[in-house]
């Protein structure tokens, strides 16, 4: 599909990947977002080693290193004991096993990469989408402000609550999971006393209950997650502020080094968790979706925004392998959707790497390498 226009819908990390993957491989990608301007939003983000070789890909390696963290281990604590179930070598060691180091960043960081990179890119910002459809060879988008605009294929990378994928199939209905989780940044200053350069999470006494934490911001920095069971509370936004002292209280059993941690979040954010399950399709004729928009998970595996970033450069390399693009998405969908449906599956359960140490079907997973007839791909979870 040489040169052919194809719409994307949303501009963020998947949105972004998937512009620039397109345009390095010669097609020609054009964004809207709904969004009047871009702004430093979100926290901390894991770049385990199968998205940052999506991303290394895409040009933008060297910032991301030039802010990131680079985790020595990724390991298991138990909540209370302290003892360590699981232990997987990354740094170097990591690097050499998967082709690509672990990066721990904020993603505001991971987006102003993005977005440099995308600098030269059609980007309409303030420019909501009120519908998509198509007719034989095209597919049209129709803004709210009455402009529509004719492209060879449409991707909806608008995120959980994604517009597109309302039009093609419908509003979802997300289950409420009965748990909240937490997320606060700070000063690794203030806890020099403790060893912060693994990836660690603290697994609590039910799958509903933990904390992870790594390093962004060139080590300067740790960022805090944590999950606890909490039938009550219904917010699905990370606007809404928590307390430190319910953060404590959640808590208030585990290992003295968490409650050293968690002692020092002073600004709390606080949201709902809803499970939403694998979608029966992604696609329809010249239309697909990509990232949250099809496979929104629960982020116990790390791998929401990792997923997104396959979905990018398999979808550029699948429109650049062939004319018909409508027959390229159906092969993208193919190709995509068991490995991210079975991903977002076993994040739901929040049992991974829990008690051992193979990462190797989704840390060693290549998107740019994997073949485009369906063979030889790996198993992920």
């Amino acid at each position: 599909m040489t040169s052919h226009r194809i719409a994307i819908i949303g501009a963020g990390i998947g949105g972004l990947s998937a512009a620039l993957a397109l345009k390095r491989l010669n097609l020609t990608p054009v964004v809207f977002e709904q969004a009047g301007r871009f702004g430093r939003v979100g926290a901390g983000i894991n770049l385990t080693p199968n998205a940052v070789r999506a991303l290394d890909g895409l040009g933008i390696g060297p910032a991301l290193r030039a802010s990131a963290f680079r985790p020595t281990r990724r390991i298991s604590r138990t909540w209370d004991s302290g003892e360590v179930t699981s232990s997987l070598e990354m740094g170097e060691a990591g690097e050499r096993r998967y082709g690509a180091p672990q990066l721990t960043v904020h993603r505001a960081d991971l987006l102003s990469a993005l977005e440099a990179a995308a600098s030269d890119i059609e980007i309409h910002l303030g420019s909501r989408v009120r519908r998509v459809s198509q007719g034989d060879g095209h597919a049209t988008l129709e803004l709210d402000n009455g402009q529509t605009h004719r492209f060879d294929a449409i991707v909806g990378a608008d995120g959980i609550h994604s517009a597109v994928r309302d039009n093609l199939f419908g509003a979802d209905q997300p289950t409420f999971t009965g748990q909240v989780a937490f997320r606060a940044i700070v000063d690794a200053q203030q806890l020099g006393h403790l060893d912060l350069t693994p990836t660690t999470k603290w697994w609590g006494p039910n799958t509903a209950s933990q904390v992870f934490t790594f390093l962004i911001h060139g080590g300067r920095e740790l960022f805090v997650f944590a999950t606890a069971r909490e039938d009550s509370w219904r917010h699905e936004s990370w606007s809404v502020k928590g307390t430190q002292q319910e953060l404590l209280a959640a808590y208030a059993q585990f290992h003295p080094e968490v409650q050293a941690i968690l002692g020092r979040c002073e600004v709390v954010l606080k949201t709902a968790l809803y499970v939403r399950e694998p979608m029966a399709r992604w696609t329809q004729g010249r239309i697909t979706l990509l990232g949250d928009a099809c496979h929104p998970m629960l982020p116990f595996m790390a791998q929401g925004a990792a997923m997104g970033i396959e979905d990018a450069v398999v979808l550029a390399r699948c429109l650049a392998a062939g004319p018909d693009g409508a027959a390229a998405l159906r092969t993208y969908e193919a190709l995509r959707k068991p490995r991210a449906s079975q991903i977002q599956v076993a994040s739901g359960k929040n049992d991974w790497l829990r008690n051992d140490n193979n990462a190797d079907g989704v840390y060693g997973y290549d998107a740019w390498a994997t073949p485009l007839d369906g063979t030889d791909q790996p198993r992920a979870a």
